[in-house]
C-alpha cells in the first residue's frame, strides 16, 4: 500500500516538473496575474478609507484676556540682570582705565579702590592678573575679583571687592588651583606665531612648540596650509586659566609630512618628548636663544651696518626689545661673562664636543664665569651694547674655535629612546594622545566651517 502511494507521488512530481519545463512563459504569466490581482485587492482595501480633503472642518474661537500692561511694565522695571566681564591687568593701568575695560561706570567704586591700600596693591602695577567684574545693568559694580598665582605650591590668591549695602568690603583668600588640559590647533597663513595668535594659544605654549619640533621642521620656511595641533596643561582658578604648563602632546604637518611628539616620563629619568615609535625628540640644543623673536641677519656675507664694508657675519641676529630674556641653548659652563670690544656685554658658554655659544650686545648679564647653566636657563637680557644700531641679540656658534652656522645646532640629538620596561605604558599614552590630537583638528575644522 505504502509503495503505491510513493509511486503516485513520484508520478505527480514528474508531471509537474514536465509542465514547468514545457510551458515556462505561460506559467510565469499566470503567477504574475495572480500577484497583480492580489496587489489590486490590497490597493482597493486601502482606498476604502475617507478622503481627508472631504472631512468637515470646524473652527473654534476663544477669547484670550491679556495680562494687564501695568503689571508687565512693573515686572520689567523690577527685573535686574548682571553683566560679567574678564580682563588682564596692565602695568600702565589706572583705576579708571581698568574699570572702563571691565565695563564699569561707578564713581563710588572707583573712589573706594583709590582710597583702599589693599585694593591698589592688588590691582595696580601688577600686570597679568586675571580680573572679573560683576556689574548691574546700569554698570554699577557689584563684585570685582582678582586672581593670581603667588608661588609654586599649587595655590592661587583671590582678592575680592564686594558691594554690601551702601559701601564696599574687601577679602583676600587663598585657594587651590585646578589642573586641566586644553586642545587647540591652527593653520599656517604666514608664520607659526601668527597662527598660534589666531588660535588663541598662549605665547608660552607657542614657544614650546617651536622648541619641540625645531629638529624636524624648518620653522623659517613653513608653507601656507601647514597645520598643527597641541594638547597642553592648564591651571585654573574659579574657572579661569591663570597659568599654562607644558605641552603634553603635539602634531605638526608640514610639507606633506606628519610629525608627532608625546611627553613621557620614564622611571628614574627626567620627562621628555618622544615620537610615537618611542624615539626621543630631545635635542642637545634649543633652536633659538630668544623666544618670540625674528631673524634679522643670518650666517652669511653682508654689509656691516656700522663699518659699511662687506664682511662675513659670524652668527645670527635676533631682533627683540631691550630686556627680553636670553636663554642658554644647552647645558654648559660659563667661560666668559663681561665686555668685549664690539660685542659689548657678552656671555660665552662652553658645551660638549668643544662647542661654544656666544650671546652678545646684552643689556645685562645674569651669570658669572665658572658657573654651570642648564638648557633654557636665563643668562641675560637683550640690549644694544657694543657695536649695535638697535636692540638685538647677536648669537654665535664656535666649534674648535671656528665659526659655524648656529642654525645647525637644533639638529643635534640629545635623548635616549623609551626603555623596554616603559614601552607598554608609553604605548597606552600614545594611543590617547593621538585621539586627543585628532579631536583638536576636528574642533578646528568645525569651527572654520
Amino acid at each position: 500500500m505504502i509503495n503505491g502511494i510513493l509511486a503516485a507521488e513520484e508520478l505527480f512530481a514528474s508531471r509537474v516538473a514536465y509542465t514547468f519545463r514545457t510551458y515556462p512563459k505561460q506559467i510565469t504569466a499566470v503567477i504574475a496575474s495572480l500577484l497583480l490581482c492580489t496587489g489590486g485587492g490590497a490597493f482597493a482595501v486601502a482606498s476604502l478609507g475617507p478622503d481627508a480633503s472631504k472631512l468637515p472642518v470646524k473652527q473654534v474661537f476663544e477669547a484670550v484676556t491679556p495680562l494687564p500692561i501695568a503689571d508687565q511694565v512693573s515686572e520689567l522695571d523690577a527685573f535686574e540682570f548682571k553683566l560679567f566681564r574678564t580682563d588682564q591687568t596692565r602695568a600702565s593701568d589706572t583705576v579708571g582705565a581698568l574699570l572702563r575695560r571691565l565695563g564699569v561706570d561707578d564713581v563710588a567704586a572707583a573712589a573706594f579702590i583709590r582710597s583702599n591700600a589693599d585694593a591698589r596693591a592688588a590691582l595696580l602695577s601688577r600686570p597679568g592678573r586675571t580680573v572679573t567684574a560683576e556689574a548691574t545693568h546700569d554698570n554699577r559694580l557689584q563684585k570685582l575679583s582678582a586672581r593670581w598665582i603667588p608661588g609654586t605650591d599649587g595655590s592661587f590668591n583671590r582678592f575680592v571687592i564686594e558691594r554690601v549695602g551702601g559701601t564696599f568690603r574687601v577679602v583676600t583668600e587663598a585657594d587651590t588651583l585646578t589642573p586641566g588640559s586644553r586642545l587647540a590647533s591652527g593653520v599656517i597663513r604666514s608664520s607659526l606665531f601668527a597662527a598660534t595668535d589666531d588660535a588663541n594659544i598662549p605665547d608660552e605654549i607657542a614657544g614650546q612648540l617651536a622648541d619641540i619640533f625645531s629638529g624636524d621642521v624648518d620653522l623659517r620656511s613653513l608653507q601656507k596650509g601647514d597645520r598643527f595641533a597641541v594638547v597642553y596643561e592648564t591651571f585654573d582658578g574659579d574657572g579661569q586659566t591663570l597659568r599654562t604648563g607644558r605641552v603634553l602632546s603635539a602634531e605638526f604637518e608640514s610639507g606633506g609630512k606628519v610629525h608627532q611628539a608625546i611627553w613621557f616620563k620614564q622611571p628614574g629619568r627626567d620627562g621628555e618628548y618622544y615620537r610615537p615609535d618611542g624615539e626621543s625628540l630631545r635635542h642637545a640644543y634649543l633652536n633659538s636663544p630668544v623666544e618670540f623673536s625674528r631673524v634679522t641677519s643670518g650666517f652669511a656675507m653682508r654689509q656691516h651696518p656700522i663699518l659699511r664694508s662687506w664682511r662675513k657675519h659670524t652668527g645670527i641676529d635676533y631682533a627683540a626689545p631691550t630686556g627680553t630674556a636670553v636663554r642658554a641653548v644647552a647645558d654648559g659652563v660659563v667661560e666668559f661673562a663681561g665686555t668685549q670690544s664690539g660685542y659689548g656685554n657678552i656671555v660665552i658658554l662652553k658645551h660638549r664636543d668643544n662647542q661654544e655659544t656666544a650671546y652678545a650686545h646684552l643689556s645685562r648679564i645674569g651669570v658669572k664665569a665658572g658657573q654651570s647653566v642648564s638648557q633654557s636657563q636665563t643668562i641675560g637680557a637683550v640690549g644694544s651694547t657694543g657695536w649695535a644700531t638697535g636692540p638685538h641679540l647677536h648669537f654665535e656658534l664656535r666649534v674648535n674655535g671656528e665659526y659655524q652656522d648656529p642654525a645647525t645646532l637644533a639638529q643635534q640629538e640629545g635623548g635616549v629612546p623609551i626603555a623596554a620596561a616603559s614601552r607598554p605604558a608609553f604605548e597606552r599614552l600614545a594611543v590617547n594622545a593621538r585621539t586627543e590630537l585628532a579631536a583638536a583638528f576636528t574642533v578646528a575644522r568645525v569651527g572654520a566651517e
